[in-house]
């Protein structure tokens, strides 16, 4: 069969494969231990774990590689079960390749062409098997075992399974992998012994592919600070994008619901299948690569030639349509990329139906086409149906393509042409405060036309606007500096924030109206930071360009409460407006916000932890000297933070900084990192030198200080690198900023776009666990003075109660009734809040920890000491409250213990029903500081309570506490016993009580006649009786053996470990 090409560094990885046939592009291999001559020992070896396996794990013997022959990198096309299998494959690559490749001038084309042919013909074999590829009786049968072998929740949805091993030390076990929802599990039963593995997805701290001496390639799993490693996959890259994909589905669950939900194919657990997070993970590359909006959905792939015009060039690449867009991306290396939006289309023409093209015409006069389209009839129809147009005239597209071909000086007045917007408010801010000026041309300004000018034959040879040619030429004008007149055009549409604004007519000037006067948290810190923003800059001394950052920031919180407003969002967003009308810098915030730097603009920064995490990875990869002088690198971590929430914008002077922004808005997060790492190597020596994380700061302010834009046409007032730091910058080199995005490039940008955004995936889960293990020690610290549980109990307690909090989202659906506060995680909400447990969870996490059998009353008693916990009537109990209920049941005395039970018999005075569903929780809304404030003042000034100052408990309350204490009894080896101690205690209660009613009956009747006059008929109101629990507790002592109960020990570490097995266990009954 035909592979996906993959690159593969070692010909004879670990010595497992032997060459049977060879040429100057491909080379035929057979794995060891198979046909003739079995390989000696290592044969042996490889033969024996290859019979293991069964036929969905097993490696293919045979195989076959392409090579080039001044390349080194070998790339894996094909493999095979038989050797007549793999000898099909080698001849028709002989009769149809090899006679083709000997055109070609470079290695890089023909590595290019090979990768071409070969996913065209795995597309071909795709649409055949595809059908036949989910057997439903085989998933049928693996679900039985999935449920029989793990007793998981009933609403646990198995995704997918497969065959692998999985290592126990250097010992592979065969079974089967299951990926579900909520969990990885794995089981084997091999020779009498049993495996079992149940991971949950949230667990994971780290989660990627590997190799290793014994394995070229494995999935290595890091969950709850062990490692796991599975291996021998017949498909690993498909098999790891699923366990990647359900990784970060349960951490946007639990950490970023609102964004979670509007993700219909993953809202409903239930729903989620294979396919289904196959085509997730492949419509989020496809958004990501082409910036589209949020609402945008691969929907069709054909693969295709384009005509790229001037250059007189077909490039090879796939058009990928959506509900909107036509886009097309080259593979052969030429870096070649286009976008359509279908608003832009104005005809759809087949001009030959022998040569399979198609012609697309767009506003500005001009029109693409595509050659070799497989189903170009199909693509034309869907074409034209999202435009809603009928075919083209018969050549009216080709005689327009003949016509610029003819007159190409033309072009330049065709495409040239800017949409106009008509929902605009301001000009740019530069144009403003600094216009150009046209008749006094200085150097600088010379060379700023200069740009303008390649521009503008750039513009003239790829187009200008929505569906311009994106290529290696567009980057290398783009490492030169943007010119000022069109940075905030080509700003616009790098970004794709073009296409939101084209989309969302008058939706800005909506949003400044809806929040013109409102007052939030986060118009009073936008309030705060405006005269902070860029103050040395003349637009910003002014009410002008204040009024226009005022208005831009307040429209984002308001459009995005989530988000809000978080400090760099300012400094970010007044470098926007400098370049770029007031309602596209808004749109440039949400595309910077939203789509480009995910994450970063909240309250944990968790997108700019990600990031820096992998700039960390990039230095061991690149920086390999200064990672053996530094092995903590978590200095550059913090060092960097500014550089990648302000995009270098807060360390460099302004008109250098622009020139990052430039390559950003192209390259994305790649850009800042490639920069990062240039930065580094450029003070490397110093670095190195330095004897603290001062001096190294010191060296590298320093160093961005002294970083100069020479071809910046701003005037001196504007620039920030002016006269103050001559005198003492005058021993330091200057660098242009020019020279070293150049560099940066040049070293670290090969660095490939996907290649970043798996790290990032891979190191979310690292940062993520990270940030809950600190909530974790700071919620630890703060309870373990409050209660007397070793520190191992207290994390183990901790682990059980967030499984039950997070269990309440885990499988809840649309017709649970749960708080809103229940739903999600609120990492703003102090660390005691961030979880919290409903009545539901707690009464069945309670259950497995009291310390008591109780044989009835358990739900009544459980939602009594719910309400006891729960001070502040919210309808929620946090781990401290939860832990020092426990602490009293386990550790306290006779009279803590018996003051607990008594407490819970006197609900609250506000509530009014037992009702468990009856709380009016207020959940968490804005965080009240005020609130928080006075919390932390009255638990200071609390005093400790006496048993005097309990209220007393009437008849009701008392007979119910009599009930209690005898389910408490239940099973007890002294049952009988303590039934009878409590039969004598109760009797003696209620014969104390009946003599102090005796002496407080009126005596006098002299006091009887001067009463009132009473009405005819009327009876004397009968004296409730009711008991203090000093009464009680008295009474209660004298039994020893109610003493001994209650002050016997009780094994809290059995409870925990009873408690750890059965929360898997337990079915939510919801």
């Amino acid at each position: 069969m035909w592979l996906k090409p993959e690159e593969i560094l070692l010909k004879n990885a670990f010595k497992l494969w032997v060459t049977e046939k060879g040429n100057d592009y491909f080379v035929l291999q057979r794995r060891r231990g198979y046909g003739e001559g079995g390989g000696g020992l290592t044969g042996l070896l490889v033969g024996t774990l290859d019979t293991m396996l069964d036929s969905t794990s097993k490696v293919a013997p045979f195989r076959i590689l392409h090579q080039t022959p001044d390349s080194q990198v070998y790339w894996s096309i094909a493999c095979g079960g038989t050797k007549e299998e793999i000898s099909q494959h080698w001849e028709w690559l002989e009769k149809n390749i090899m006679r083709t490749l000997s055109v070609f001038d470079s290695s890089d084309d023909i590595t290019s062409f090979v990768q071409g042919k070969i996913r065209g013909l795995i597309a071909e074999e795709g649409k055949v098997s595809c059908v036949q590829e989910d057997d439903p009786e085989k998933f049928r049968e693996a679900l039985l075992r999935f449920e029989k072998w793990f007793d998981l929740p009933q609403k646990e949805k198995l995704v997918t399974y497969y065959s692998c091993s999985y290592w126990r030390g250097r010992v592979p076990c065969q079974g089967w992998l299951y990926l579900s929802t909520n969990f990885l599990s794995f089981y084997s039963y091999l020779l009498g012994s049993e495996v079992k593995l149940v991971i949950s997805w949230n667990e994971i701290w780290r989660l990627e592919k590997t190799s290793n001496v014994i394995l070229t390639e494995s999935i290595h799993v890091l969950a709850n600070g062990e490692d796991h490693f599975f291996s021998m996959f017949l498909h690993l890259n498909e098999t790891f994008l699923i366990m990647e994909q359900l990784a970060d589905y349960s951490i946007k669950r639990l950490f970023d619901k609102e964004t979670f939900q509007e993700e219909p194919s993953l809202s409903d657990p239930l729903q989620i299948t294979k396919r289904g997070l196959e085509t997730h993970a492949r419509n989020e590359q496809f958004r990501a690569f082409f910036r589209l909006p949020k609402e945008e959905n691969l929907l069709e792939v054909y693969e295709s030639f384009l005509w790229v015009p001037f250059s007189h060039f077909n490039t090879l690449g796939k058009i990928c349509l959506s509900e909107s867009y036509l886009c097309f991306a080259s593979q052969d290396g030429s870096q070649c990329h286009v976008i359509i939006p279908m608003r832009e289309v104005i005809g759809v023409e087949k001009p030959d139906r022998n040569s399979r093209a198609l012609i697309v015409c767009v506003r500005g006069k001009r029109a693409l086409r595509f050659s070799e389209v497989r189903d170009f009839e199909r693509l034309a129809n869907a074409i034209r149906k999202r435009c809603g147009m009928t075919a083209s005239p018969q050549g009216e597209c080709q005689n327009l393509i003949n016509h610029f071909e003819d007159n190409p000086e033309e072009v330049a007045l065709m495409v040239g042409q800017k949409d106009s917007s008509k929902a605009v408010s301001t000009e740019a801010l530069m144009t403003v405060f600094h216009p150009q000026d046209t008749e006094n041309l200085d150097p600088k300004m010379l060379k700023e036309k200069m740009k303008e000018q390649s521009w503008n034959i750039h513009f003239s040879e790829y187009g200008r606007g929505t569906s311009m040619f994106c290529t290696k030429k567009t980057r290398d004008l783009i490492v030169r500096g943007i010119p000022e007149a069109l940075r905030g055009e080509l700003w616009m549409l790098f970004s794709g924030a073009v296409n939101d604004m084209a989309t969302n007519p008058g939706y800005y000037s909506e949003l400044v109206d809806q929040s013109l006067g409102t007052s939030t948290l986060a118009t009073d810190e936008i309030e705060r930071d405006l005269h902070r923003s860029l103050p040395e800059h003349p637009a910003f001394q002014s009410d002008t360009g204040i009024s226009a950052l005022r208005r831009v920031l307040t429209a984002y919180a308001y459009r995005n409460p989530k988000i809000g407003y978080c400090q760099a969002m300012n400094i970010l967003t007044s470098v926007l407006l400098l370049y770029a009308k007031e309602e596209e810098a808004f749109w440039l915030l949400v595309a910077v916000c939203e789509r480009m730097l995910p994450d970063y603009f909240n309250r944990r920064i968790i997108g700019a932890l990600v990031d820096q995490a992998v700039f960390e990875e990039l230095i061991r990869m690149h920086l390999t000297q200064l990672t053996e002088h530094m092995t903590d690198l978590t200095f550059f971590s913090s060092v960097s933070l500014s550089w990648f929430l302000t995009l270098f914008i807060s360390v460099l002077p302004i008109e250098s900084a622009v020139n990052v922004v430039d390559c950003f808005f192209y390259d994305g997060i790649k850009a800042i990192l490639q920069l990062g790492l240039a930065v580094l190597d450029y003070n490397m020596e110093g670095l190195i030198s330095s004897h603290d994380d001062a001096e190294a700061v010191t060296i590298l302010n320093k160093f961005f200080d002294n970083v100069t834009n020479k071809d910046s046409p701003l005037p001196q007032t504007v620039q920030q690198n002016s006269v103050g730091n001559n005198d003492k910058a005058s021993s330091i080199s200057k660098v242009d900023v020019s020279d070293l995005i150049k560099e940066a490039y040049e070293k670290y940008g090969d660095m490939k776009s996907e290649e970043v955004e798996s790290m990032r995936k891979r190191n979310k889960l690292y940062v993520i666990q990270t940030l809950e293990d600190t909530t974790k020690q700071n919620v630890l610290r703060v309870v373990s003075q409050e209660v007397k549980f070793s520190a191992s109990q207290l994390d183990e307690l901790y682990v059980l109660f967030k499984v039950g909090a997070i269990s309440q989202s885990l499988f809840s659906n649309s017709n649970n009734i749960l708080l809103p506060v229940l739903l999600h995680h609120d990492p703003s909400l102090a660390y005691l809040e961030q979880y919290q447990l409903g009545f539901h969870q707690f009464s069945l996490l309670f259950s497995l920890l009291e310390p008591w059998s109780l044989c009835s009353g358990k739900d009544t008693l459980f939602l009594w000491a719910f309400r006891l916990l729960d001070e502040n009537q919210d309808g929620l109990v946090n781990f401290k409250e939860f832990c020092c209920a426990l602490d009293i049941l386990y550790s306290g005395t006779f009279t803590n213990k018996l003051t607990f039970l008594f407490k819970l018999h006197q609900p609250p005075e506000c509530q009014k029903t037992h009702c468990a569903f009856c709380f009016t929780p207020t959940g968490r809304g804005k965080v009240d500081l005020q609130a928080y404030l006075k919390q932390w003042q009255d638990e200071i000034l609390k005093k400790e309570e006496s048993i005097k100052d309990l209220p007393r408990i009437n008849q009701a309350q008392f007979i119910q506490f009599s009930k209690t204490l005898y389910n408490l009894f239940h099973s007890d080896p002294e049952e009988e016993s303590l039934y009878r101690a409590v039969a004598r205690v109760t009797s003696l209660l209620l014969r104390m009580e009946e003599v102090g009613r005796r002496l407080q009956e009126p005596t006098s009747p002299q006091k009887s006649s001067t009463s009132p006059i009473q009405e005819a008929g009327s009876i004397p109101q009968e004296v409730e009786w009711s008991f203090a629990f000093e009464q009680i507790l008295a009474s209660l002592l004298n039994e020893p053996v109610l003493v001994r109960f209650f002050e016997r020990p009780v094994d809290i570490q059995a409870r925990l470990d009873h408690a750890k097995c059965a929360q898997l266990k337990s079915k939510t009954n919801k």
